[in-house]
């Protein structure tokens, strides 16, 4: 057996909302370099371009790392990390430790099982409600990912606070929910994708007893359900990437942005950045849902321990 054991008692609600958040947290700290990668990778090829940045070529995943740390310094491979966390604790927490309670409420009573179109639609759910919420972190994410700076060199913004203030500023705070439709149709494409697959994979290989509900069943799981999240869902991402990015009136929507892309770059634009979104998505899954099951379990032996008699 390796990590915790399963316990009798089912975790709750907030065990699992807290869970959640906690393990996407661990989850971008792990992959975040890689998360970063794969934004500069996305926009790449865009009209616009900083006069630092308009003649920055990045060729890869690891060619597009190396050349962040030798212009701009290693650090910059966690710019936006303050942004990140806060966006996960209220986002995973949200998309993946309500997954099972909407998922319970749109079962009905009486059903011995649940079907795939509720556990879709609970991922749709659950995808939405999370980005409605945790909108504007993303954005100072994506922005703070996207903003090359040589080492030396000016700062767009001075720090994770004077981030937001400033899109409020210059933007209005509509500017804090840049890209809030492909975002949620990004996120209820990739909710679905990890969710429902991750939930699907662990349910066979538990029930034809091809493994045990332990740490080598959720990595296979997790791996599957990243690769599943990674080709559905990039096409969107690459838009929801450049969008959230552009300038305000270089696109008029997310639309627009789209058929920019496809006229200027073609369709295989929508799969810039590919490699990394796997690599960082595949991983990240691991990470956390690895993470996810064993905190799950520790803070229901926590809470069995605090509740019992001394």
């Amino acid at each position: 057996m390796v990590g915790l054991k399963p316990t009798d008692i089912p975790p709750s609600a907030a065990v699992k909302f807290l869970s959640a958040g906690t393990a996407g947290c661990i989850a971008d700290l792990c992959t975040f370099p890689l998360d970063t990668a794969k934004v500069r990778l996305q926009i790449q090829g865009e009209s616009k371009a900083s006069k630092t940045g308009k003649n920055v070529k990045y060729k890869g995943v690891f060619g597009t790392i190396a050349t962040m740390v030798r212009m701009e310094g290693p650090t910059s491979l966690y710019n936006g990390l303050v942004a990140g966390l806060q966006r996960q604790m209220s986002f995973a927490s949200i998309r993946i430790g309500l997954y099972d309670s909407v998922k319970q409420l749109y079962t009905p009573k009486g059903s011995d099982n649940t079907s795939i179109f509720t556990r879709l639609l609970a991922g749709c759910t659950t995808g939405a409600m999370a980005v409605t919420c945790a909108q504007p972190t993303d954005v100072v994410k994506v922005r703070f990912q996207a903003h090359i700076r040589v080492v030396g060199g000016p700062k767009k913004y001075n720090g994770t606070v004077d981030a937001y203030r400033t899109i409020a500023r210059e933007e209005g705070v509509k500017g804090l929910w840049k890209g809030t439709l492909p975002n949620i149709t990004r996120n209820a494409i990739v909710n679905c994708g990890e969710l429902v697959t991750y939930d699907l994979i662990k349910e066979a290989l538990l029930k034809y007893h091809l493994m045990t509900d332990n740490f080598p069943c959720h990595f296979v799981a997790a791996f599957g359900a990243g690769f599943c999240a990674t080709v559905v869902a990039s096409p969107v991402d690459v838009v929801k990437t450049r969008y959230m990015n552009s300038k305000p009136g270089q696109y008029k929507n997310a639309l627009n942005c789209m058929l920019t892309m496809v006229v200027k770059e073609g369709p295989t634009a929508f799969y810039k950045g590919f490699m990394p979104s796997f690599l960082r998505l595949g991983s990240w899954n691991v990470v956390m849902f690895v993470s996810f099951e064993q905190l799950k379990r520790l803070m229901v032996l926590a809470q069995v321990a605090w509740e019992s008699p001394f």
